[in-house]
């Protein structure tokens, strides 16, 4: 294997640096950077790097890399917590499209074996691009967000499955498909439970080994040496190298070292897989390309038309409005970088010829460039299309509307986690009314269950905002740390009043400045503010006077803290980027009339040998704070349980059947 030279090297890097700074100002993602930066050095470019193996052994290790993170952040819990929209639109999605561009291949004379992978390469969405747009749009909470997220994490589990796929077809298929597909399949069932048991029996006690020495760099090759070696036995089974990373990254997702793996081999990951799509870019022959353009423009064109009107379907079946089912069939319609991964497999083995793999290769680039402007105008194409969508949201306004209609000089609270909530019972207990706004439908759904006056809607929204009695309220709390949000709401707030105060949390001081340019009335970065505190408690133990505030703020920490500690976390209890410390939570459940706990007493429960605590009962619309243990359970009562999330799951069994 020839290696590639120091002066190869020192020019990828710099057309990478300028290219990802002009896409990066052009507010385009950095894979399209990458993947230009190929085609421009490339052997079918300027010709600057020649199309070595070395080049191509380093992409098969961005590979790796992003197979390890797709494992690492892959969460089951997550998986059923959202089982009926990935596995039924998701699944229903990668299938039909799997299946139509298939056979569309193979119509045009690919082999059935290359015309399978094509299919699925096809159906593919980018979920690099795609996340990253609608977190910058701020639109990842919104429905047709959430939706093309469960579509996106079913398509991270299909492709492993198409990763299997690709050595079982690679052979001459001289017995029947099927016999094949079933041998592969035994060997890959044998193959990952082996890995999965010796991972779970074996992981956890070596990396409490490693992580006991303290050596950052020990940990690190650790990480590194078990991502290397379960992809060398997926290879050495005679499957991919992907999918050993990805087992690797899912093994370890489970343990409690997650999150230092994550920060751990960020660099790594980033840098290869920058090496990945560069070797992607470099495999593109504009040659080819030019003599095809009309080809590939109507493969292009084809891509996406279909699959925007098959997510469009599938979403009116799984009861999705017009408008929401076209905006999630827009945002997903491109291919994505998981086809690059199935490309690069698929050319080991010679699944298809070098034209076809051309083809393919420009169709899947120019859709990924497209891509951009479809996901930034998704809600304009939707309004043009489907007038009545916006009638559809006027209706969800009338809900806010007629829910803030008797609210009057209250506060509005933007965002109700863990801060929004805290802000809350502080108000509560000052007899000052709220309202608040958010996003999370579980967490909504848990806080009304439990009394409190919330509602779902988007508050970088003007008209959800003035539904919400805007120019009523006397004061406006952003209490999560979204910058680019934050900056919207002062807009909308500031254009409504001028005179009303806003306060606005935000992580560090690093955007002080500008959210007070901005027209925030006090910013509380929560660095400074936890350096405060500390000042504050320093100058109690040395007997300074204080004032009624800091009195108050002692109080909370001395006798209210447990009521602070637990929140609703809604959906995001399954994102996993929670560390143990704040796992404890608040959950409501209301007894059905059949339920075990009905008629009997608190004290009757062993809900406190589960772990759980009881911090309110409501009742009739009245909320009873800390219930003694005499209180008699009837049918209807919410009880507001505190405690981590397995101990709530027995609380509830406990309360439903004894």
């Amino acid at each position: 294997m020839e290696p590639i030279g120091f002066h190869s090297i020192l020019i990828l890097l710099s057309v990478a640096v300028v290219l990802v700074a002009l896409f990066r100002f052009l507010h385009l993602p950095q894979i399209l950077a990458y993947l230009a930066a190929g085609i421009l050095v490339g052997p079918y470019g300027m010709a600057w790097i020649p199309d070595l193996d070395s080049t191509r052994t380093l992409g098969e290790f961005g590979l790796v890399f992003l197979m390890f993170t797709i494992g690492l952040e892959f969460s089951l819990s997550k998986l059923v917590a959202m089982k009926t929209i990935v596995f039924g639109l998701g699944g229903a999605q990668v299938l039909i499209s799997t299946v139509v561009f298939g056979l569309v291949a193979w119509w045009l004379g690919v082999a059935p074996q290359g015309a399978i992978i094509i299919g699925g390469m096809l159906a593919m969405s980018s979920t690099a691009i795609v996340m990253k747009m609608l977190v910058e749009q701020l639109e990842q909470t919104s429905r047709h967000g959430r939706h093309a997220m469960s579509v996106l994490l079913f398509q991270d589990l299909a492709v492993v499955l198409f990763l299997i796929l690709v050595p079982a077809l690679s052979g001459e298929l001289q017995q029947s498909v099927w016999s094949t597909l079933g041998g592969v399949a035994i060997k890959s069932m044998l193959v990952l439970v082996t890995i999965i048991f010796l991972g779970r029996w074996l992981l956890r006690p070596l990396f409490h080994q490693v992580a006991a020495t303290r050596l950052r760099e020990y940990f690190m090759f650790t990480v590194l040496l078990l991502t290397l070696a379960s992809a060398w036995v997926t290879q050495t089974a005679g499957l991919s190298l992907a999918l050993g990373a990805f087992l690797a990254g899912m093994m370890l997702g489970e343990t409690e070292y997650r999150h230092q793996v994550e920060g751990d081999i960020m660099p790594f990951r980033d840098i290869l897989l920058g090496l990945f799509f560069v070797t992607i870019g470099m495999m593109l022959d504009v040659s080819i390309l030019r003599q095809m353009w009309l080809l590939v423009l109507a493969c292009v064109a084809g891509i996406i038309l279909f699959k925007t009107i098959l997510i469009f379907g599938l979403g009116r079946l799984f009861a999705l409005e017009n408008g929401v089912a076209l905006r999630t069939g827009l945002v997903l319609s491109q291919v994505g970088e998981f086809a690059f991964a199935l490309l690069l497999q698929a050319d080991q083995f010679h699944l298809f010829s070098a034209a076809v793999s051309q083809v393919v290769l420009a169709s899947v680039i120019l859709s990924m460039m497209v891509a951009p402007l479809l996901v930034r105008h998704n809600g304009n194409f939707a309004k043009r299309v489907f007038p009545s969508y916006n009638r559809a949201r006027e209706s969800k306004l009338g809900v806010i509307r007629a829910e803030a209609d008797n609210a009057a000089k209250h506060v509005i609270i933007c965002g109700y986690g863990r801060s929004g909530q805290n802000l809350a019972w502080m108000l509560e207990q000052e007899g000052v009314s709220y309202f608040a706004l958010d996003l999370d439908p579980v967490r909504v759904r848990d806080a009304r269950d439990a009394g409190k006056p919330v509602v779902y809607g988007d508050v970088t929204r003007r008209d959800v905002l003035e539904a919400a009695g805007l120019s009523r309220a006397v004061a406006l709390a952003i209490s999560f740390h979204n910058v680019a949000s934050s900056l919207k709401i002062l807009e909308i707030t500031r254009h409504a009043s001028n005179n009303m105060p806003v306060i606005v949390r935000t992580m560090d001081d690093a955007d002080l400045e500008r959210l007070n340019a901005a027209g925030a009335t006090e910013v509380v970065p929560e660095s400074l503010e936890g350096s405060l505190m500390m000042g504050s408690h320093l100058l109690l133990l040395l007997g300074v006077p204080v004032s009624r505030i800091v009195r108050h703020v002692r109080d909370v920490r001395r006798d209210r803290y447990r009521m602070l500690r637990g929140f609703f976390h809604g959906e995001d209890m399954f994102d996993g980027k929670e560390t143990h410390a704040y796992q404890e939570r608040l959950h409501s459940i209301t007894l059905p009339d059949k339920a075990y706990a009905v008629g009997k007493l608190l004290a009757e429960l062993p809900l406190e040998k589960a772990g759980v605590s009881v911090s309110a009962v409501r009742r009739g619309g009245i909320r009873g704070p800390e219930p003694v243990p005499n209180t008699k359970l009837v049918a209807g009562d919410v009880l507001v349980l505190y405690g981590a999330p397995e101990a709530l799951a027995e609380a509830e069994k406990i309360l439903l059947q004894g």
